[in-house]
């Protein structure tokens, strides 16, 4: 397994390929993922509310990232199993559908099948960096779960702002479900995302 930048989600005719922007690759979010990971790898203060305003801001490789992923995913084996198999699946989803389209010619439709038979290692790599990013966000999950994190301020650049904006649906899946939330912040001219698990206060009996 391999990780690195592979581009946007294609959009296969049988005229050619474009990319959705709009779905871009996740590669493009992991770094910043890895990089609030290895952030979050400390006890956290007495309130709970971590501020991370000197993330570190390295680029990582492709190989440095699979180890951290290795390192922080509680089942990475699982995450990154079957990769193949789900490219075959997808591959073949497309196709039928292009076999069972009767408003295309003969031609077009043999185009459009060897458009997507081109695309199958671009496939592979984008499911292998969308299961990587997954499994990135997951981890987070997991660890501001376990370690009861009520709020988690970082600045916006580099991605993590973004990051966090996935987050809160992963939360709002976890077990057990959070309705997290997230907000911008301004603070010395800088901007900076919060995200609040908004945990029910404890009584106090």
């Amino acid at each position: 397994m391999k990780l690195k930048y592979v581009g946007a989600k294609p959009n296969v005719s049988g005229r050619g390929v474009s990319f959705n922007q709009s779905k871009p690759d996740r590669y493009t979010f992991l770094n910043a993922a890895v990089e609030l990971l290895e952030a979050l790898s400390f006890e956290p203060t007495e309130d709970k509310k971590i501020y991370l305003y000197n993330v570190e801001g390295k680029e990582r490789s492709g190989s440095e990232l699979i180890t951290l992923l290795k390192k922080h995913c509680a089942n990475p084996e699982e995450a990154f199993a079957n990769l193949q198999e789900k490219t075959n699946a997808l591959i073949e989803k497309y196709t039928n559908r292009v076999k069972e389209n009767d408003t295309i010619s003969t031609d077009e439709r043999r185009a459009w099948l060897g458009n997507i038979e081109i695309m199958r290692d671009y496939y592979l790599q984008y499911i292998t960096n969308e299961s990587a990013y997954q499994c990135s966000l997951n981890a987070l999950a997991d660890k501001i779960h376990r370690s009861h994190i009520e709020e988690v301020t970082v600045p916006l650049g580099r991605n993590h702002g973004l990051v966090l904006s996935h987050l809160v649906d992963v939360l709002r899946d976890h077990k057990p479900p959070y309705d997290a939330t997230l907000s911008i912040e301004a603070k010395d001219g800088e901007s900076f995302g919060k995200l609040d698990m908004n945990r029910a206060a404890p009584l106090n009996l």
